[in-house]
């Protein structure tokens, strides 16, 4: 059975979006904070909402499911 389903449309959505953020792309005061590093994580909604922005990768999904989130990785 193939049943299509919209999750940006689920009010109660609990899917958060995990993607690498190059440091270059960010405003120059959160860049400032970064000590050298040149990719962070951002975690977003699945509207595209931005999160948070983190370190690294499994402290992204750390803090994901810390709030009841379910992170998927985005390329």
């Amino acid at each position: 059975m193939n049943t299509r389903y919209d999750f940006n449309e689920a009010e109660d959505s609990r899917i958060v979006y995990v993607r690498p953020v190059a440091a270059e792309d960010l405003p120059e005061d959160v860049q400032d904070q970064l000590d050298g590093l040149a990719v962070i994580y951002a975690v977003h909604r699945a509207d595209g909402e931005r999160l948070a922005l983190v370190k690294d990768r499994k402290l992204a999904f750390a803090l994901a499911r810390q709030n009841d989130l379910a992170p998927v990785t985005v390329h």
